[in-house]
């Protein structure tokens, strides 16, 4: 019963909603500006509200690896949905190539993004059919390319059914890295030139981190990066680093001007290293 009545809640939701003349966006180059952002997260059993981000403003310059770091409910997660119109925002604007995005149609605006998050989603199918999901109508030798390239591909071919084999119920056939990989080479087949990387190996062990990030700094290149880690290991090679409290932005600077300021992120970064 619990089953059915989560259907019939999924059915009962409301489209969302789209604009009525949408602006033709092809594919974008990935500038993006916050202008005086605000968000709260809303709900029918919360008839209040929970403010996450305050009278935001913030540039992201085109094919720029920009990370977020910072406490946890700061907002930084939540940013990263904010781009691809998972949320609403409650005023303010966010603008891709000086295009307002609720001008665009959500999906020619999602096709421009590509997520890879902490929590990978794969389906109960094969290898082949999990990477293919990132661009629908790929070729076998572009699923395989793609692979190559977040370094699953040697994987792969070592099984019995190479690419064909099943991945099991949200990929249960397979540890934590190998699913990572199989996102990586989604992302890869996709080509967006908005990536996202969302706590991308924060649930993996050091050494697959190390060999995952490799595949991550691949895929970064010629596309503009948007980072949130906890692990700023991961993070210090950006471009720029931006601090993210409840505050908003309280320290931004590349990981030397950071280390010098002797701040919030200075202090957390000598913690943990």
């Amino acid at each position: 019963m619990t089953g059915f009545g989560r259907f019939l809640e999924i059915m009962a939701a409301e489209p969302e909603k789209e604009p009525d003349n949408p602006v033709e966006i092809g594919t974008l180059g990935g500038e993006i500006e916050f202008e005086n952002v605000c968000f709260s997260y809303k709900s029918k059993d919360n008839p209040g509200s929970t403010k996450v981000i305050k009278d935001l403003s913030l540039k992201i310059r085109q094919g720029r690896t920009v990370a977020f770091v910072g406490p946890s409910g700061g907002g930084k997660t939540t940013l990263c949905h904010l781009i691809p119109r998972f949320y609403e925002i409650d005023s303010g604007a966010i603008k891709i190539d000086g295009i307002d995005i609720t001008c665009v149609n959500r999906k020619d605006l999602r096709r421009n993004v590509g997520i890879v998050a902490q929590d990978v989603f794969l389906f109960a199918g094969s290898i082949k059919d999990n990477i293919g999901y990132g661009r629908l109508g790929a070729t076998d030798d572009e699923i395989i390319e793609a692979a190559k390239r977040a370094n699953i591909h040697d994987f792969a071919m070592s099984l019995p059914n190479g690419y064909n084999t099943e991945v099991g119920e949200r990929g249960v056939k397979l540890s934590g890295g190998q699913k990572q990989r199989i996102s990586i080479a989604r992302a890869f087949l996709k080509n967006p030139p908005i990536l996202i990387l969302d706590e991308a190996t924060s649930a993996l062990d050091n050494i697959t981190e190390m060999q995952i990030q490799t595949s991550l700094e691949e895929l970064s290149k010629g596309r503009t990066t948007i980072i949130v880690a906890h692990r700023l290991s991961t993070v210090k090679n950006a471009d720029e680093i931006l601090v993210l409290t409840a505050n908003g932005i309280t320290e931004r600077g590349t990981h030397t001007e950071l280390m010098e300021m002797n701040g919030f992120y200075s202090h957390l970064y000598s913690f943990y290293n």
